[in-house]
């Protein structure tokens, strides 16, 4: 049983649920919510549906393949407070307790705070992450800092501009790319992260890896999060080198593997899968014991252009999860293909989404051009 509270006020997503769940479009206004509760039992969700009935808000089902229901309820999110209560009030207390935890996460959603290092992170701001390839093939950048003091220098003049964050990355994923071993890996990541820590030592490093071996020599040497492209899929051992070390984990998602991603990814519901894959891998991680998680949509991670912004338009309906959310726009191909532009020439658009990124509950932008992004963060701390 999976709940999620979705953002109805965009009449495009008013009309994807009005047609799924046959709501008559009148209903439709602005700040209308849904919460919708996905493989209910069926018992259970005629339960829910006679309580809902004793109330003002309207409830709508529909039968799964599986034999269990979708649960939809058309409600304020003041009304579903006193919904989850009353469920509490007639016996049901996992069911009202868990819409009572989503709602708080949705409501706390920028509260949340995080010491990472010695830097304490309060998510009611937005921070920068800079992008650092240690490889030859990444499609941006690729070759430029696979020199070691290269590499460092760069890390070092992103500092400078105002990442908060720097994540080293020592195997493509871009599009198409094949799997480089754990060793070279470490060969092409530690040195860097070493001399870094050296010239820096309160520098918050994130080593980008799904592999737990790179994940544990790094976190060793001072690294303080790992991001995970594969959402604890290709190694779930890493999850227990994250507690090992109390670092931080991004779980990112993403449809296949680098090579065959973009071989015709499709949804039926883009939003929901990876509502549903996110809110199995953070129950999996706060099981093992991780605290500080984040969460990454994977644009371009076996997505359609459509998806990639789809998902940038509904950001906010992942925060009933409770997990600040990380997003990697910069300069991906979704831009150069809709506005027809050359890698090198996406800067600006990259800024523009992730503005919008921001605004709609993105709290990491992860970005090449750490000085436009360091800019777009302070501007939208200031204005929201």
């Amino acid at each position: 049983m999976i709940i999620q509270i979705i953002n109805l006020s965009p009449v495009e997503v008013f009309k994807q649920y009005s047609d799924m769940y046959k709501i008559y479009r009148d209903e439709h206004q602005q700040g209308i919510t849904g919460l919708e509760i996905r493989s209910i039992p069926r018992r259970l969700s005629q339960e829910v549906q006679n309580i809902v009935l004793r109330g003002e808000v309207t409830s709508y089902m529909q039968d799964t393949k599986t034999g269990e229901t979708n649960l939809f309820i058309l409600a304020s999110i003041k009304e579903l407070k006193e919904l989850s209560k009353r469920i509490l009030s007639f016996g049901n207390e996992d069911l009202g307790y868990n819409i009572s935890n989503i709602i708080n996460n949705f409501e706390g959603y920028d509260l949340k705070k995080y010491l990472i290092g010695k830097k304490e992170f309060n998510f009611n701001n937005a921070y920068v992450m800079g992008i650092l390839n240690v490889t030859p093939d990444s499609f941006s950048d690729g070759g430029l800092y696979y020199d070691k003091d290269s590499a460092v220098k760069h890390a070092i003049n992103m500092i400078d501009f105002g990442a908060d964050i720097i994540d080293i990355g020592g195997e493509s994923t871009r599009p198409g790319s094949e799997v480089v071993s754990a060793q070279e890996e470490i060969k092409r990541v530690i040195p860097v992260l070493e001399k870094i820590i050296s010239e820096r030592p309160d520098a918050i490093i994130s080593i980008d890896t799904n592999k737990k071996i790179v994940a544990e020599k790094a976190l060793e040497i001072g690294a303080k999060i790992i991001n995970d492209i594969s959402g604890l899929s290709f190694d779930p051992e890493i999850a227990d080198v994250v507690k090992i070390h109390d670092a931080t984990l991004v779980i990112m998602h993403m449809k296949g593997t680098p090579k065959n991603m973009q071989f015709n990814p499709s949804y039926d519901n883009v939003i929901e899968e990876i509502y549903d894959f996110f809110y199995e891998k953070i129950a999996f991680a706060k099981t093992i014991g991780i605290d500080k998680l984040f969460i990454d949509p994977g644009i371009g991670f076996g997505k359609r252009i459509e998806d990639n912004f789809e998902i940038i338009r509904r950001l906010g309906d992942f925060k009933s999860l409770g997990i600040p959310l990380m997003i990697g726009i910069s300069r991906k191909s979704f831009l150069g293909k809709t506005l027809n532009l050359d890698v090198n020439l996406r800067d600006t658009a990259t800024s523009i989404a992730e503005s919008i990124s921001i605004k709609n509950g993105a709290r990491i932008i992860r970005t090449h051009n750490v000085n436009y992004g360091a800019q777009v963060c302070k501007l939208l701390n200031y204005l929201t």
